[in-house]
């Protein structure tokens, strides 16, 4: 049976129900109203009339959802329907009674006040209590399962609204595998408490007392699960997950359903334990610029890239394609955006960003609305040594994109640019700002006669990236150590992947929105620094070990085109607010079309020559506010 003819099937048995409900919730306040004369008098009229008031019936609980409601999640919500609808039907009956059989047919009234009453208890009680009795059945039926699987018995860690969310999960057999058996929560006015019956035994701080108190009785506590609320900085998360492991608990996380999702248990990673909340992402912006569109990610197999193909495909995107020029990484990605969408069209092309002619040929071939140019070498260390591979692709290959989005007419090119552009010490920042440079000046200069809007977006570094610092102090700190950070004072911006990606589109939405609004670079807000030497620290303390003791750290001097603090933006250009929590403008110094232009061919002149005092000689021309120590 299709899941179609399915759900209509099973809405059919829940209509014949309310229609019976109803049908017994008429007749039954009729009879207790009446006694054997009166109600013998006005049964046929009562039978003749109760067809007609049914099938109104059937209309009133199909516009309050009841007929389409599942019974298994039967909730509040649900239940204020019941009330909204039997309320409806109830005025109903004294239309019908006062206006119409009273007067015309019986006389001075044909119900009665009392009947009337009488009926909304009743057809509330009918259609309520087998809503609840199948809710109770299905909960009982999960904990059943939950005892004869030996479901693991859980402790759960966070605020009451987290812990209810999961707790309903687990109910509905959503979550499988675990049994709660007491919550802890940070909050005090919780304690002592149930919440869906279950315990909140005391604050995160009690964990090992309320462990040990378990384990006298002769209960054994498995696992502990964490809500999004014991991540905030205040919960002291890494103390809690230092205890656990002590305990020998396996810890879960309960992640965020910001965005909607099924619950689904996760486990814990690092990065989750190392930032302060994440921006609030309103994620209808998004999805009113990617649904139903055509969408292009260059570097897609790559650490973001991947992450902008799934955020595109979850907000609404028909087609997707992406683009790298590494098959193995390619086929991975595509078999991972395959498995979790079934209404996008995935496809992917192996090419490099440096091939004008193979980018062109895709991008017409594709005809997309949206491009995030994601591709790049971004490896600070490495591009100081092979600077012109640098140009090649973070230039060039930028270049080529550009004017491929542009050829191609899209709504919007999306340049994925670095904090290291501002004001640049290195070639990586160098490049990166020469190609936002570029994109200024062709969005100028096309302005206003093609609707392309081709724009940068900044941010630092992501964590749990590829090759960034988070993945290589987890590496070392498996070795053994030593964890190794360049300077003591070295600070760093930090976002998730997820919140600078969701952030990346949201600034594409309000430059394709903005019309003539300036903003053509777009900063993201990425709180405060965060010192890398900190970072390291509360790493080793979060794998149970104790920094200095069981894990050494070395400090190996700051490399070539590094510097100690990253900016959020130049002494040149001023930031503005476009009205938008997490993403921030700013207005550059942009030079004309021409002058790019004149620039891109001495850097392409010096680039085939593999001469580094050249190429740094014209980008320390074009971008005049690069440090004094730039490459």
């Amino acid at each position: 049976m299709s899941p179609i003819s399915s759900l209509t099937f099973r809405n059919l048995l829940i209509g014949v129900h309310d229609a019976i409900a109803t049908a017994l919730a008429v007749l039954a306040s009729f009879y207790l109203r009446f006694e054997s004369d009166p109600l013998l008098e006005r049964l046929p009229l009562l039978l003749r009339t109760l067809p007609f008031f049914v099938a109104l019936s059937m209309v009133v609980y199909y516009v309050f959802n009841l007929t389409t409601t599942k019974w298994r999640f039967f909730s509040l919500p649900d239940a204020l329907n019941v009330f909204r609808a039997a309320t409806v039907l109830t005025v109903a009956l004294v239309a019908l009674d006062y206006i119409f059989l009273a007067p015309n047919v019986y006389g001075t009234f044909f119900l009665g006040k009392l009947t009337i009453i009488l009926y909304w208890f009743f057809q509330v009680f009918l259609l309520s209590a087998s809503r609840f009795a199948y809710r109770y059945f299905r909960y009982s039926r999960t904990v059943r399962h939950a005892r004869q699987r030996n479901a693991a018995p859980a402790l759960m860690v966070g605020r009451a609204a987290d812990l209810e969310t999961l707790l309903r999960a687990i109910e509905n057999g959503s979550v499988k595998a675990i049994w709660p058996i007491g919550l802890l929560s940070p909050s005090r006015a919780d304690w002592g408490q149930l919440i869906r019956n279950i315990p909140v035994l005391g604050g995160p701080d009690d964990l090992q007392d309320i462990f040990r108190d378990f384990e006298n009785r002769k209960w054994s506590v498995a696992r502990l699960v964490m809500g999004p609320s014991a991540f905030e900085t205040d919960a002291q998360p890494e103390r809690i997950l230092v205890q656990a492991r002590k305990l020998g608990l396996v810890v879960s996380r309960l992640p965020s359903l910001d965005g909607g999702g099924v619950p689904q248990l996760k486990p814990i990673a690092i990065e989750d334990l190392l930032l302060r909340p994440t921006q609030t992402i309103d994620h209808s912006r998004i999805e009113r610029l990617v649904k139903g569109k055509a969408i292009v990610v260059t570097g897609g197999a790559g650490s973001i890239g991947s992450e902008i193909c799934e955020r595109v495909i979850l907000h609404g995107a028909s087609r997707v394609l992406v683009i790298d020029n590494s098959e193995p990484a390619l086929y991975a990605v595509m078999e991972a955006l395959s498995a979790r969408t079934s209404h996008a069209k995935i496809e992917g092309r192996i090419a490099d960003v440096r091939d004008r002619d193979r980018i062109f040929h895709v991008m017409q071939d594709f005809r997309p609305d949206i491009v995030f140019h994601a591709a790049a070498l971004k490896h600070v260390p490495i591009l100081e040594r092979d600077c012109s591979e640098g140009v090649k692709t973070n230039i060039f290959g930028s270049i080529n994109v550009a004017d491929a989005a542009v050829a191609s007419r899209a709504q919007a090119m999306v340049l994925i640019s670095t904090d290291k552009a501002i004001e640049p010490v290195s070639m990586l920042g160098l490049t990166k700002r020469f190609a936002e440079m570029y994109c200024q000046a062709l969005d100028s200069s096309i302005r206003p006669s093609q609707t392309t809007r081709l724009i940068s977006v900044r941010f630092g570094n992501v964590l749990a990236s590829k090759g960034s610092v988070v993945p290589k102090f987890k590496a070392q700190i498996e070795a053994g150590g030593p964890v190794t950070v360049t300077h003591q004072d070295m600070l760093r911006y930090f976002m998730t992947i997820r919140e600078a990606c969701d952030l990346v589109i949201t600034a594409a939405s309000h430059a394709v929105r903005s019309g003539d609004d300036p903003a053509s670079v777009y900063v993201l807000n990425m709180g405060q620094p965060v010192r890398i030497l900190d970072l390291a620290e509360r790493m080793i303390r979060l794998s149970g070990l104790e920094p200095g003791r069981d894990i050494e750290i070395v400090f190996t001097g700051i490399r070539p085109g590094e510097r100690l603090n990253e900016k959020l933006f130049a002494r040149e250009e001023p930031p503005f607010d476009i009205a938008i929590p997490g993403v921030m403008a700013a207005k550059p110094n942009q030079p004309s079309i021409l002058q790019m232009k004149r620039w891109v061919d001495a850097l392409d002149r010096a680039t085939a020559k593999v001469d580094r005092s050249a190429i740094v000689s014209v980008l320390r021309e074009a971008i005049p506010e690069c440090g004094s120590d730039a490459a």
